[in-house]
């Protein structure tokens, strides 16, 4: 039987460890660069943490979906998570520069643990009638772990320094322990029993070869290419428009702030867009707003703050319809593995798209939002909604 305390843990922890999350990239960003004072060196430490994240993601929801007790073995994940960070936060300026990257890439290894691990576990602990609901209070939860993060990071580091941010974004991480450690048990029926080589396979046939779950993947990897564009051209569009480079990631916080809000209207009215139609419009009107931004780009802050604020009216309700596509489609043993596979797709189109739009910006602003916006609607307009099973 479902226990009516296990939703609200389960979102409570999801949203501490997702802060910590967050958070620890721009701790670390910043406490990379504070030890060995070059952005080079900063920006390959927090590029290992996120590259290894895009790796582990298959294997952990593997092992997750195995586990008699996919709650401890979270708990684990985070812990080691947490402890990772605080390595490299030890291991800076003490070790060579390629033993930190490393026990960074090893660190990011768990990183899907604070994302899709945790999403997966919600059809476990929340009542069918209210897992559309649950869905949207948990993508609400990436909302305001985007926004906190950063800013806490931020913030810290300028009140006592980098190192500390750091501190607290582990802290954060490992505070969500409880939580995950007291998720249920899995019955033996729901659990995964082959092999891990055939368990892949089956999750990779099973993300493939079902319509409306490929289709929604495509959709949000093909948006997350996009965000990471534009990621690479906010510190241009901080200093064309908004007065200095560091300002353009402020960008961000109307993105966030306005997902939130769409989110909390999905989880009022959580049957308002059925789930694939939510996964199309959220990425339409993401593209339409990177397409608006390449018309801002050049001296216009008002049009680049109205399309910061449509993209997250679009991020809303992508991950909101993309989270209850995948736990419709996905089978129980199995639910594991598309979360985490799925969060890795994700991570790579958006390490893949800032890879892309560094250079490209450094010419063209415009031209590298404009292919941006072609890159998130592509997808969305090859899509066409389903209802899918029952």
């Amino acid at each position: 039987m479902i226990r009516s305390s296990f939703p609200g843990r389960c979102l409570a922890g999801a949203a501490l460890a997702r802060t910590g999350d967050e958070m620890s990239g721009p701790a670390l960003l910043l406490a990379g660069f504070a030890a060995a004072g070059s952005a080079g060196e900063a920006s390959a430490l927090l590029a290992a943490l996120t590259a290894a994240s895009a790796v582990g993601g298959p294997l952990l929801g593997v092992h997750l979906d195995r586990a008699r007790h996919p709650g401890r073995l979270l708990a684990r994940a985070l812990a080691l998570y947490a402890a990772g960070l605080l390595a490299v936060l030890a291991a800076l300026g003490r070790l060579p520069l390629p033993a930190v990257l490393a026990l960074a890439a090893a660190t990011g290894l768990l990183g899907p643990a604070l994302s899709g691990g945790w999403t997966a576990q919600l059809p476990r602990v929340t009542p069918p009638d209210r897992l559309p609901r649950a869905t949207a209070l948990d993508a609400m939860t990436y909302d305001a772990a985007a926004l906190a993060g950063p800013a806490l990071a931020g913030l810290l580091a300028v009140a006592l320094d980098a190192n500390a941010a750091v501190l607290l974004a582990a802290a954060l991480i490992a505070a969500a322990l409880p939580a995950a450690w007291t998720l249920p048990a899995r019955s033996a029926a729901a659990r995964a029993t082959g092999s891990v080589r055939s368990e892949l396979a089956s999750g990779l046939r099973v993300l493939t070869s079902r319509p409306t779950l490929a289709r929604a993947t495509l959709v949000s990897v093909g948006a997350c290419a996009g965000q990471g564009m534009l990621a690479a051209c906010l510190p241009l569009l901080g200093e064309r428009a908004l007065g200095g480079a560091s300002r353009g990631p402020l960008l961000l916080t109307c993105t966030a702030v306005a997902a939130l809000l769409a989110n909390a209207a999905l989880a009022r009215r959580p049957h308002l867009l059925p789930p694939d139609t939510a996964v199309r419009i959220g990425a339409l009107l993401q593209a339409a707003a990177l397409a608006l931004a390449a018309t801002g780009a050049n001296g216009h802050p008002w049009v680049l703050l109205a399309a910061a604020t449509l993209a997250g009216l679009g991020d809303g309700p992508l991950l909101t319809g993309l989270f209850a596509v995948r736990h419709r489609e996905s089978p129980a043993h199995l639910r594991g593995q598309i979360f985490t596979t799925g969060a890795s797709l994700k991570i790579t189109a958006f390490a893949l798209g800032t890879a892309l739009a560094g250079p490209l910006a450094t010419h063209s602003v415009p031209a590298a939002l404009t292919l941006a916006a072609t890159l998130t609607a592509a997808p969305a307009l090859l899509h066409r909604p389903s209802r899918g099973p029952a």
